[in-house]
């Protein structure tokens, strides 16, 4: 089982690089020799590249929503950017969680079992302070949460998980909400410690404060549609629904748009002088004969000839020739 450090040792890392204290140089050290990647058979990998790929893409979608989501809630400066996703059992996942900490157990149907919502206790607490009135610096020392804070904490975290609903309608149509909230992540047995789920990791700052949002997704979850999670059904299905829905709404909309029709019957020059000197009766000389075709505008651009002429006593126009076709690029 390879070494997994609880969120405690995660920030108090992060805390020690940006501090100074500890150089990048000094741990990463360059080697010529060959890596090896170790492969476990008596736990295969269940997500394959192209469906973590895929939930990437989706979740890169749902960290854009929860910033947008935070910075509205909090009225504070927030950024969200999606960190790794990555396939692990329950037990490394468990096990790396820091405790006490934030834990949302959390139904999708029609999907099976339970996905689960956690925060890290730094970012909670900057959370509850900045909602409380405070201004979010997140410096409490680890403690045990009241029931004032799990009901704030509760109250954001459904909300959070509404927002799943939007990147996973190309995939599902969904309807999460949190079923439990739990602060012991030894408490939420769930599946078999050796269960395979795919982890995603996003990296929350909000002012000065920075933590993590973490989202498992048990496999046994999303075996039902394993096969839709990939990128080739992906693009495959969003190209399919352009093809049709949208294209007839687009086109739709484009025939109720409206567009500025203008006749010239023709050009002239004047001075100022004869401007203001004109008078009821005087005629201007223009440049187009009588005769010949008007010139109709799209829009101020040339699209058609046409003829002048009533209709229903009604002063109206004849189109006798097309200029410019509509597929033709303006210049």
């Amino acid at each position: 089982m390879p070494d997994v450090l609880t969120q405690t040792e995660i920030d108090d890392l992060l805390k020690a690089l940006s501090t100074g204290e500890l150089n990048v140089k000094e741990v990463v050290q360059d080697t010529s020799e060959r890596k090896v990647r170790l492969y476990d058979f008596k736990r295969p990998n269940k997500f394959a590249k192209d469906q973590l790929r895929t939930l990437e893409m989706i979740h890169e979608n749902y960290a854009r929503l929860v910033s947008t989501f935070l910075a509205g809630y909090l009225r504070s400066f927030v950024t969200v950017e999606l960190v790794t996703v990555e396939q692990l059992t329950y037990y490394e996942f468990t096990n790396s969680l820091s405790n006490p900490t934030i834990l949302a157990l959390c139904d999708a149907n029609p999907l099976s079992g339970s996905i689960i919502l956690e925060i890290s206790p730094s970012l909670t607490y900057t959370i509850i302070d900045r909602v409380l009135g405070g201004y979010g610096k997140g410096d409490m020392k680890l403690r045990n949460f009241t029931e004032i804070e799990e009901s704030i904490m509760r109250s954001l975290m459904d909300k959070m998980v509404g927002l799943l609903v939007e990147p996973w309608r190309n995939v599902i149509e969904i309807s999460p909400r949190v079923a439990k909230l739990e602060t012991n992540s030894q408490f939420i047995q769930i599946m078999s410690p050796n269960e395979i789920i795919a982890l995603i990791t996003m990296r929350v700052k909000i002012g000065e404060a920075e933590g993590m949002i973490n989202l498992a997704i048990p496999h046994l979850s999303v075996e039902p549609i394993v096969n839709k999670i990939s990128t080739r059904f992906w693009f495959t299905s969003s190209g399919n629904n352009r093809g049709k829905g949208d294209a007839a709404l687009l086109e739709k909309r484009i025939e109720n748009a409206s567009v500025l029709l203008k006749v010239v019957l023709g050009e002239c020059t004047i001075t100022v002088e004869e401007f203001c000197n004109l008078q009821p009766g005087d005629v201007l000389r223009l440049s187009r004969a009588c005769e010949g075709p008007l010139d109709m505008y799209v829009d101020n651009k040339l699209v058609f000839g046409a003829k002048p002429g009533l209709r229903k006593n009604k002063v109206a126009v004849k189109i006798v020739d097309i200029v410019r076709k509509g597929d033709e690029e303006y210049e």
